[in-house]
């Protein structure tokens, strides 16, 4: 993307938010007060994502049991390998017999060594399959994204932070991506190791695994309270990353505002305002989660000191081997480690759910209702009508009040008025982005809420004081409106906008790349590349919104001169703030506080004597004063 101007509304609403970081501590509203993230909700909804995938989770799950199977019977034959060397040795001592049995003490690590190679075989497989599902999970996950921002309406963009959408595809997607990929198969795992493993210390003594186990009810009390406080703080600290990177995206964009207006020091403090709410809450859930650790720590010590004791009586008084208690002894290892995974695991599924909420709250938000749509077939003719249309951004703040118009096809209609009179508001309007309080607006007849929006829209062409041009070739950038388009017509808009010389000094010519930060192009050589592009697309209707306001006044003639060829036989609407412009208009609305004032020819408004004429007059005495 080249050029693009934050939005006047959704500015000053973000200034508002920033405002209230400094000023006020933060509060959960009521709404995030009654909305408890649901932790097994969340994460089923997201295991859905995985459904096309289920005969491979199958085999994971199947790899994972085989694997963490294999490994749990191993401690047990390593514990008949020290109970064969202890009686080996013992028999030796006391009886002078042969001592170890060295060829079944071989078979026993034979088989063990197997045991070992299949399990971790099996463990390498579920992870390599593990990897390509969290990779389809993410790659579904940021294309459901990428379409619903096609169908949210333009409201949701006004009052929500841009970089705050991007944390969505971006870090978000990224922590499910990671966890998903790392951790996911490792709760399958732990979960198997601890049932397995519980079986096997109570097959060995059932004494040993209830003292063994006798403070884990405790334990795992304490950790659900934990998780459900950390809970909170992990969701917060998704929402502020995602207010940090709106900050830093709409500081980045206007740098040049920053630095002219000496606005460094504000932004400064604006952005460590957010960094500390983003510290506060990293700490808090970091620190909660981090503490599960010790405690399992210490549980898993509490339990080795317990069987220790309890197993040496037992094996003075005959009632279990020794190589029985090692076997436990690895046991409990292994039963507490997989729990301690599953603590640490917890840290990072916290962090998946708060991440996957954000997902899910924004693919469910409200989107343009697309049902019951007819497209519209045949030729358009243009007759355009607004019929007692009345809109406001907020329903407090009516800007389009009781708006009436009948435009007949082929017509130029200008739109005039002071600043804040509603002149952009009605052309978006006509293009469907805003939905209205009241009123109809009709083409042809037919009221365009009752028509598919694609089919609709592709009669329409714009061109906006706002540049839009995205990253790629200056043929591509032109095709945008109409991707069937050939070289040839490409060549021809380009002539009629006046813009071809300029393309043919660029050393690739129509193959020149265009970025962000291209230095070799000017705003109004953007504005020129715009205006070919809605050439090219042969619109039925146009709609122009100071759209030369970014070139001289040599090149505005010749855009003028292109212009008028372009709109005949089309309607269009031309938002100008230069009367000069639009002296040729069939018609000219002169628009105030969202109400036509007057309506009328260029000479007939100034025969009136009254707001267009004072407009007129005031812009003609300041070229004057100029020259």
């Amino acid at each position: 993307m080249l050029s693009r101007k934050t939005d006047n509304r959704s500015s000053k609403a973000n200034k508002n938010r920033y405002k209230k970081h400094n000023n006020r501590p933060d509060k959960r509203s009521k709404m995030d007060k009654k909305k408890e993230v649901s932790f097994t909700k969340t994460m089923k909804r997201l295991l859905d994502y995985a459904s096309g995938d289920k005969l491979n989770v199958l085999i994971v799950l199947i790899f994972s049991i085989v694997s963490t199977i294999f490994a749990i019977i191993g401690p047990k034959i390593m514990g008949n390998a020290t109970t064969e060397i202890f009686n080996g040795l013992i028999s030796k001592i006391r009886d002078g017999g042969q001592g170890i049995d060295f060829s079944k003490l071989l078979k026993i690590i034979f088989v063990l060594t197997i045991l070992y190679i299949i399990s971790t075989v099996f463990s390498y497989a579920q992870s390599y399959i593990m990897s390509g599902v969290a990779q389809r999970i993410s790659y579904r996950l940021r294309q459901e994204i990428s379409q619903k921002i096609n169908r949210l309406p333009m409201e949701y963009f006004d009052k929500n932070s841009k970089g705050d959408i991007i944390s969505r595809v971006t870090n978000d997607v990224d922590t499910l991506s990671q966890t998903m990929n790392q951790s996911l198969m490792q709760v399958v795992t732990s979960v198997i190791t601890v049932v397995g493993v519980f079986i096997m210390m109570l097959y060995i003594n059932l004494m040993m695994t209830i003292a063994a186990l006798i403070v884990m009810p405790l334990t795992m009390l304490v950790l659900s309270i934990i998780i459900r406080k950390s809970q909170v703080f992990f969701k917060q600290q998704q929402k502020y990353l995602g207010d940090i990177n709106g900050k830093i995206e709409e500081t980045f964009s206007g740098q040049n505002i920053v630095r002219g207006y000496n606005g460094e020091r504000f932004e400064i403090n604006e952005f460590d305002a957010i960094n500390r709410k983003l510290y506060d809450t990293g700490w808090k859930s970091q620190f909660l989660s981090s503490i599960m650790m010790p405690i399992m720590n210490f549980v898993g010590n509490l339990g080795y000191v317990i069987v220790s004791i309890l197993g040496g009586y037992m094996a003075i008084n005959g009632r279990i081997s020794v190589g029985d208690i090692q076997a436990f002894i690895q046991y409990m290892r292994m039963f507490t480690q997989p729990l301690n995974q599953l603590a640490q695991i917890m840290n990072l599924l916290q962090s998946t759910a708060a991440a996957a909420d954000r997902i899910f709250e924004f693919l469910d938000e409200e989107e343009i209702d697309l049902s019951d749509k007819l497209p519209l077939e045949g030729p358009v003719q243009g007759n355009i009508n607004f019929d007692h249309v009345r809109f406001g951004y907020n329903s407090d703040n009516i800007i389009i009040k009781d708006f009436s118009l009948d435009i007949k096809a082929g017509q130029k209609v200008a739109i005039v008025g002071p600043t804040g009179a509603g002149k952009t508001t009605i052309v978006k309007l006509l293009m469907r982005f805003y939905k209205l309080n009241s009123g109809k607006i009709s083409i042809d007849g037919i009221d365009i809420d009752s028509l598919d929006l694609e089919s609709y829209r592709k009669n329409f062409a714009m061109v906006l004081q706002d540049t839009w041009l995205f990253s790629g070739t200056i043929m591509e950038n032109l095709k945008y409106g109409r991707l069937d388009a050939t070289d040839e017509e490409v060549y021809k808009a380009a002539k009629a906008a006046h813009v071809d010389r300029f393309i043919m000094t660029q050393k690739q010519g129509y193959d020149t790349i265009l970025t962000e930060d291209s230095k070799n192009i000017s705003q109004g050589q953007k504005q020129l590349l715009t205006i070919a592009r809605a050439i090219l697309s042969d619109p039925k209707i146009l709609i122009l919104d100071e759209a030369t306001s970014s070139v001289d006044t040599r090149t505005e003639v010749l855009i003028q001169q292109a212009m008028d060829n372009l709109i005949k036989d089309r309607t269009s609407f031309i938002i100008a703030h230069r009367l000069s412009t639009i002296r040729n208009a069939d018609l000219i609305l002169v628009l105030n506080e969202g109400d036509i004032v007057e309506q009328g020819s260029h000479d007939e408004l100034l025969a009136m004597d009254g707001f267009y004429s004072n407009l007129y007059r005031s812009q003609y005495e300041e070229l004057k004063g100029a020259n």
